[in-house]
C-alpha cells in the first residue's frame, strides 16, 4: 500500500463521542480514507456491503442488536469481504477467541498509540495480522496451555454467575428454564475443574474468561 493510495476504512463503534474521536484521529493519518461510520453491528454489515471498504475497524461491544463478533462473522463471510480489525478495550481469552474465530484479521486494544493503530490498519489492508502485545501474550499462553472452550451460552451463564445471580434469576434473564441452567452449570464445572459456583467464578477470573 503506497502513500498515494489511501486505505478505504469503515469505522464501527456504538459511542458517538468515541466515533467522532476516531474519525478526527484517522483524518490526521493522511493515507487512510474513512468511507463510513456505523453505530451498530447491523449498520456495519450493511455499510460494508454498500461501501466496499478495504478494512472495517470493529468494536466488540455494540449495545443493542448484534455484537462486534457477530458483525465480524457476517462481514467476513461474504465473497470479496473486507478485512476486519478489532479495536476494543477487552483482552479476555473469550473475547479474543470469539473474534478470531469469527474472522477478524487483527485484534488491537484502544490503549495503543495512534501510530500503532495506523500501522495495523495498513497491515490489515494487506491481509497481515496485527495483535496488541497483551493480546499476543494471551494467544501464546493459550497455545502453551489451552484454556477451556466455553460455548456462548456457557459464557453468558458464567457472567450472570459472577454477578451473584441464582439459578432462577439466571433463567429469567436468559429466557431459559432452571433445568437448562443447571445443565449448563454442570458442564461449566466440568470444563473448569471445579464443583462450586464460587470456584467457577474464581477459576474463570484466573483464566481471564470473564471481563
Amino acid at each position: 500500500m503506497t502513500a498515494t493510495t489511501p486505505v478505504r476504512l469503515l469505522v464501527c463503534d456504538d459511542h458517538a463521542v468515541v466515533r467522532a474521536g476516531l474519525l478526527a484521529l484517522l483524518a490526521s493519518a493522511g493515507d487512510i480514507e474513512v468511507v463510513g461510520a456505523a453505530g451498530s453491528g447491523e449498520e456495519a454489515v450493511a455499510l460494508a456491503a454498500k461501501l466496499a471498504p478495504q478494512v472495517v475497524l470493529m468494536d466488540l461491544q455494540l449495545g443493542e442488536g448484534i455484537d462486534g463478533v457477530e458483525a465480524t462473522r457476517q462481514i467476513a463471510g461474504r465473497p470479496g469481504a473486507p478485512y476486519v480489525l478489532v479495536l476494543t478495550t477487552y483482552d479476555t481469552d473469550a473475547d479474543i477467541n470469539r473474534a478470531i474465530t469469527a474472522g477478524a484479521t487483527g485484534y488491537l486494544l484502544k490503549a495503543e498509540r495512534p501510530e500503532e493503530l495506523f500501522a495495523a490498519i495498513h497491515a490489515a489492508a494487506e491481509g497481515r495480522s496485527t495483535l496488541s502485545p497483551p493480546v499476543a501474550s494471551r494467544v501464546m499462553a493459550q497455545l502453551r496451555t489451552p484454556a477451556p472452550q466455553l460455548t456462548d451460552r456457557e459464557q453468558e451463564i458464567l457472567a450472570q454467575l459472577a454477578q451473584g445471580l441464582g439459578n432462577r434469576e439466571i433463567a429469567r434473564a436468559l429466557f431459559i428454564s432452571e433445568a437448562t441452567v443447571k445443565t449448563h452449570l454442570g458442564r461449566i464445572y466440568d470444563k473448569l475443574g471445579v464443583d462450586t459456583r464460587s470456584g467457577a467464578v474464581a477459576a474463570a477470573k484466573e483464566r481471564r474468561l470473564l471481563r
